[in-house]
Order: structure tokens, then C-alpha cells, then sequence
């Protein structure tokens, strides 16, 4: 390949795109992690919140907080909280597989460490230490690991 300053300003342009793509993926990306493992550990977390007082307590929690709320039968406080504990416990379930089925945290990984990798070419491209044969074949490299990136540019 012809290494003119045309052919290196159209690779360092095709990295700011590519630079660009990868900060709009993970600003929509990073939020949607953080979510999912937030709703799946405090979901966990309550769950087991929620039958520890019956478990630990036995009959003798469930008469006290039937007594407190004034109800008249103590199975009112197990289905309550069992009800309450599925609930937290399947919302758990379901972020923690929406997160592994669409391996949302290795493609926010895979982005992330794209992102880093296009940060040093492009400044080894501008100040001329990698030639531009090297610079495309990186570029390639680094860029097949995110293919699920789309471009600005093709949107």
C-alpha cells in the first residue's frame, strides 16, 4: 500500500469513526450492564432477605408480625413473604440471563478494550511511528473483535 498523507489521514479518520461508534455503544451499553447486575444482586439479596425471619424464626416470627400488623392468621405472613420472594427471586433470575445471553458485559469488555487499542494507533499513526501497512492490519485486528459495533457512518 502507498504510504501518502492522503491514505493516512483516510485510516485516521476511519479510526475516529470507528473511536466514535465504540463511545455511543458504550454510553448506551455500560448503563444497561450496570442495571442488570444491580437488579440481580439486590433481587437475590432481598429474596434472601425475605425467608431468612421465617427460617430463622420459625412460628414464633410469624405469630410476632402477625400480631404487629394486627392479622388474624399467621399463613398470611408466609404467603407474603414466599410471594414477595419469588417475585425478587425470579427478577434476579432474569437479569442475570438477560446479561449472559446477550454477553452484555464481555461486549462492553470487548468495546472498552477496542477502544483503548484505537486510542494508541491513531496517535502512533499521527506522529508517524507505525507505517500504514502495520496501522490497517491492526486496525483490522482490533476492530474484528467488535463487530458488533456499527458504525456512525452506516447508521
Amino acid at each position: 500500500m502507498s504510504e501518502t498523507p492522503d491514505v493516512r489521514q483516510r485510516l485516521s479518520t476511519r479510526i475516529d469513526e470507528k473511536q466514535q461508534a465504540l463511545r455511543a455503544y458504550l454510553a448506551k451499553e455500560r448503563p444497561r450492564r450496570n442495571r442488570l447486575s444491580t437488579i440481580s444482586i439486590i433481587g437475590s439479596a432481598v429474596a434472601a432477605l425475605l425467608t431468612a425471619g421465617p427460617a430463622a424464626g420459625g412460628s414464633g416470627f410469624s405469630n410476632a408480625v402477625a400480631d404487629i400488623f394486627s392479622l388474624g392468621d399467621d399463613s398470611v405472613v408466609w404467603r407474603v413473604l414466599c410471594l414477595l420472594a419469588m417475585i425478587f427471586s425470579v427478577a434476579a433470575a432474569l437479569a442475570t440471563t438477560f446479561a449472559t445471553s446477550r454477553a452484555v458485559a464481555d461486549k462492553v469488555s470487548a468495546a472498552e478494550t477496542c477502544a483503548v487499542q484505537l486510542a494508541g494507533l491513531s496517535v502512533s499513526l499521527d506522529i508517524g511511528r507505525v507505517d500504514i501497512d502495520d496501522a490497517v492490519k491492526l486496525y483490522q485486528q482490533y476492530t474484528g473483535l467488535v463487530s458488533f459495533v456499527e458504525d456512525t457512518a452506516s447508521r
